[in-house]
């Protein structure tokens, strides 16, 4: 009679089992790296900023998938205008797109800011669009668009707003400006954007 390990590679492929009864320990000193999705490039009206950092993971654990982005506005810039896309130069400035296959149905969500905006617009809403087309200094409501975060005020360190809606499937994100004030280029300003979906 042979014996199955609880802790095996499945035969003829490349996937860890860990069966009924069994675990996984990481001793003192040992590491776990997981290495997650992301969740695809940001339009070049972001990624384009000269110092901005994009960063963004994609996590399953069960049927519950976490989406996660990272983003330091420094380079980006903001218009005068309430509503207009902060970003930069002429080409897309989307943070990137849900869909349900990648990000499963969004149930939840929340905007946390890392480090206080300066140089632009304090006061920074989140909005999904249908369209991936919206660029910088464009107007938001010139999209199919859905309010996810409005802000209503400059953002403090360590402030956190739970999204009021949330996006459809196959939407892009955008920042945009939630004030009118002087047009500016950010020299600081970092947030973290985590979005909880579930797979259907």
């Amino acid at each position: 009679m042979s014996y199955q390990p609880k802790v095996y590679k499945k035969a003829g492929g490349d996937e860890l089992v860990v069966a009924s009864g069994g675990k996984i320990t990481i001793e003192s000193g040992g590491e776990l790296d997981i290495e997650s999705l992301t969740n695809g490039a940001p339009g070049a009206g972001i990624s384009g900023g000269t110092g901005t950092v994009f960063k963004s993971s994609v996590v399953r654990i069960g049927d519950i998938i976490r989406t996660s982005i990272l983003i330091d506005l420094t380079g980006l810039s903001s218009s005068a205008t309430d509503g207009d896309i902060i970003g930069q130069g002429t080409a897309a400035a989307y943070l990137g797109q849900i869909t349900a296959a990648k990000n499963g149905t969004i149930l939840s969500g929340r905007m946390t800011c890392l480090e206080v905006p300066t140089g632009g617009a304090d006061d920074i809403d989140l909005y999904s669009a249908t369209e991936a087309t919206g660029v910088f200094d464009g107007a938001i409501g010139s999209l199919t668009e859905t309010a996810l975060v409005t802000s209503g005020g400059a953002w403090t360190l360590g402030g956190m707003k739970a999204l009021s809606a949330v996006p459809a499937a196959n939407a892009y994100l955008y920042l945009t400006g939630g004030e009118a004030s002087a047009a500016g280029k950010y020299t600081a300003g970092k947030f973290l954007i985590e979005l909880d979906g579930y797979e259907a």
